[in-house]
């Protein structure tokens, strides 16, 4: 079985409810799903997975959440290497570059990037909806 951990930073519920979409289809595929607040992972939680899912809004200038998200990816990248990460979060304007930053970013760390990232405008609702449980469902 398959152990996904979906580790997320939300501040209005759509990255919330992206993450519940996500952690929905791969349990659908058999995985076994730990789904995490930012401010309650650890790094064991990188080293026990087999697919580490990171989520975060699109915040300020198209960068990911500062306080809480950017310095727990910058924390985990020497422990990153090698493993096999899927990246998501919705936005509210913008064409995504943000995405294609963090994307970057754990390609430098040399992290296994399953796909370009995902993301959704606001909260998920009519395609984007299965289109999150597809992206969990990919992930087993």
């Amino acid at each position: 079985m398959s152990k996904v951990n979906i580790i997320y930073w939300s501040g209005t519920g759509n990255t919330e409810s992206m993450a519940k979409l996500i952690a929905e289809g791969a349990k659908e595929k058999g995985a076994e799903v730990k789904l995490l607040n930012v401010s309650d992972a650890k790094d064991e939680d990188i080293k026990e997975a087999d697919v580490v899912v990171l989520g975060s809004p699109s915040m300020g200038s198209e960068v990911i959440e500062e306080s809480e998200m950017e310095p727990f990816v910058e924390s985990i990248s020497p422990i990153i290497s090698g493993k096999k990460v899927a990246l998501f979060g919705s936005y509210g304007w913008g064409d995504g570059e943000w995405m294609r930053n963090w994307v970057s970013q754990m390609d430098d760390s040399g992290a296994n990037l399953v796909n370009d990232g995902l993301i959704v405008q606001e909260a998920p609702e009519g395609s984007s909806v299965e289109d999150c449980k597809n992206f969990g469902r990919e992930l087993v």
